[in-house]
């Protein structure tokens, strides 16, 4: 399986070269004073769409400890991303998962939309959709994508702008600013773990090039 922070993007997947507003909402009945309800619609969170993904995820028949939800946001304890910190430069998500651990790993990623929550919204509205297939005797079909997915894998290359959780061409200062926050989390000192901290390290060592034009 793959990392849940930062973001770990599955190779072969492309980017989106523009993002949009999503529309994901969350209903909440109302009830008016002359006791007829309503519905008003707020914009999903964070929580409610990592709740949307487990659900289908355990829909799918895949255990506890069988997924992880992959993004630029930083974890809780818990594995699961944090809600109410800044939103990153990176709003992507991927999801892993596989049903069994004898089985391998399928992965779907989006990052069309502007705002982390969205994408993974998209990934719940994704695969419930895909779990219709099978209700409808797609199953065959259904396991054929799954296995396209499997065969997609996880990443294996190294994107640095990835690992620091910002956009290619972001300034030397934004780099700098990232890599030190990160690195309160990860230098061995801090009780981070070393080869995490060489992945930052790495990391701002190439985003600093590439902002210097070397």
């Amino acid at each position: 399986m793959s990392q849940a922070y930062p973001l770990a993007w599955p190779q072969g997947w492309p980017r989106a070269r523009a993002r949009k507003d999503g529309k994901f909402t969350t209903a909440y009945a109302r009830q008016a004073t002359t006791g007829a309800s309503y519905k008003s619609y707020a914009r999903i969170t964070l929580a409610e769409a990592v709740k949307r993904v487990l659900y289908e995820l355990d829909r799918l028949g895949v255990p506890d400890g069988e997924a992880i939800i992959s993004t630029n946001l930083i974890l809780r304890l818990d594995g699961l991303p944090r809600t109410g910190q800044p939103a990153p430069a990176d709003p992507g998500a991927a999801v892993y998962w596989r049903r069994r651990s004898s089985e391998p790993t399928r992965v779907m990623a989006i990052d069309r939309y502007a705002r982390v929550e969205d994408n993974i919204a998209a990934i719940a509205a994704t695969l419930e959709a895909m779990r219709a297939i099978e209700r409808h005797g797609g199953a065959q079909i259904l396991d054929r994508a799954f296995t396209g997915f499997a065969a997609i894998g996880a990443p294996d290359y190294f994107d640095p702008w990835a690992v620091l959780g910002l956009r290619p061409g972001a300034s030397r200062e934004m780099i700098e600013a990232q890599f030190r926050q990160l690195a309160k989390k990860y230098h061995p000192d801090a009780g981070g773990d070393a080869g995490d901290f060489h992945k930052i390290q790495k990391a701002r060592a190439q985003c600093l090039g590439e902002a210097s034009g070397v």
